[in-house]
């Protein structure tokens, strides 16, 4: 039987928030295949991260994944950064990889995808390159202890992954990582020891229910883990979140609602007082990870409109001094794709089996221009590359 008694739970290192940091991340001697073309190191700055100098680098950013690790890998695989082989090796060389949030709900596979990733950016980090995720309104809703979503497969990982803790003997680092490629074996094994009496669902699902608030509660392990990524991310000139950026989320400040975002999930707050939840960032349908203003169909929006939210993304790209901005959060039904002349590329086509089972699609950004890569064989090609200036 589980132990669930919080005091013997591994805790994600560092678990009160830095001052801005800046850290290089050596590059490698060869560009994404350019050989004898040296980059700049990449710099990050913020804790979480918020701003990323990456120049010449190669970026490639991946939409919502919602549970399904097959899928997050055709993904990734297709992107050029995650081996075909089943090894789960980073082959993005000094690449950037941006994942827009929304790993959770809707899938059963929501730590091994987090694992996944985490293995991918100490790989990355070791060629030159760098792993970011944002969070997304999903990962917010579960810190919140909002359960609506969750799949019931997703809840037994959460029991197996608590017992799998345990083993690890708060090495967190190497719990974490290595969960991806063991969870599918220790899940089978736990299956095996189980039977299919009735009244042992009702146990299991209780304990997946326990499990989950334990590991996500602020300050739980893996609320602390989403506390290391951003709700808002530039990377060059690019601005990366979840559902939109508005110009009083720029006024408020990005590094500011990163930190307060950070605070809260890792359940820190200031001497007499409660825990508050960073609503500019977090809740109502204009925050940062809900807003889905510059997601709709124009087709379906009058010319005023449209006029209206292009003045609106204009103005927030110039505060933040950000040529275009990426963002998931509301489904693509025809791909992804750009609006707005190319100032907002919407990539979440909705490609988990939860959602709408769509065939991935990844966004790659070389020297500021922008292409949607629909197939493996587009990695390779020049299908679609549009000058995003």
């Amino acid at each position: 039987m589980v132990s669930l008694c919080l005091n013997s739970l591994p805790l994600p290192p560092s678990s009160h928030p830095k001052r801005l940091t800046e850290t290089s991340l050596s590059s490698s001697s060869f560009s994404n295949g350019s050989v004898g073309t040296a980059l700049k190191p990449i710099v990050v700055s913020g804790n979480p991260p918020t701003f990323v100098s990456a120049p010449g680098h190669r970026i490639v950013a991946v939409g919502d994944l919602h549970g399904d690790l097959d899928q997050a890998r055709s993904a990734l695989e297709m992107a050029g950064v995650l081996s075909s082989d089943g090894e789960d090796l980073w082959t993005g060389g000094d690449a950037v990889l941006v994942q827009l949030g929304d790993v959770l709900d809707r899938g059963d596979d929501e730590i091994a995808i987090l694992s996944l990733l985490r293995s991918l950016d100490i790989q990355a980090k070791a060629n030159g390159g760098a792993v970011f995720q944002v969070n997304g309104n999903h990962e917010t809703m579960n810190v919140e202890g909002d359960f609506r979503y969750v799949e019931s497969g997703a809840f037994d990982e959460c029991a197996d992954f608590l017992e799998y803790l345990n083993d690890y003997q708060y090495d967190w680092e190497g719990a974490l990582a290595g969960w991806c490629s063991m969870s599918r074996r220790w899940t089978d094994e736990q299956k095996m020891s189980r039977n299919n009496w009735g009244p042992w669902n009702l146990v299991k699902r209780q304990k997946g229910v326990i499990s989950r608030s334990v590991l996500f509660r602020p300050g739980g392990p893996l609320a602390c883990e989403l506390a290391r990524h951003a709700v808002v991310l530039k990377v060059n000139d690019w601005i990366f979140c979840h559902g939109g950026l508005l110009p009083h989320h720029v006024s408020y400040g990005i590094e500011r609602m990163n930190m307060e975002v950070s605070k809260w999930m890792r359940g820190l707050i200031d001497k007499d007082s409660s825990p508050h939840m960073p609503f500019i960032a977090t809740k109502g349908y204009d925050s940062v990870v809900w807003n889905r203003l510059y997601s709709r169909d124009i087709s379906d929006l009058e010319a005023c409109r449209i006029n209206q939210i292009n003045a609106i993304l204009e103005e927030t790209l110039q505060a933040v001094g950000a040529k275009a901005m990426v963002v998931g959060h509301t489904p693509q039904y025809l791909g992804a794709n750009c609006a707005y002349n190319c100032s907002i590329w919407r990539i979440d086509v909705g490609m988990s089996s939860g959602v709408l089972n769509s065939r991935p699609e990844v966004l790659e950004i070389r020297d500021d221009k922008a292409r949607v890569i629909r197939s493996r064989r587009d990695t390779l090609s020049e299908l679609r590359i549009v000058d995003s200036i």
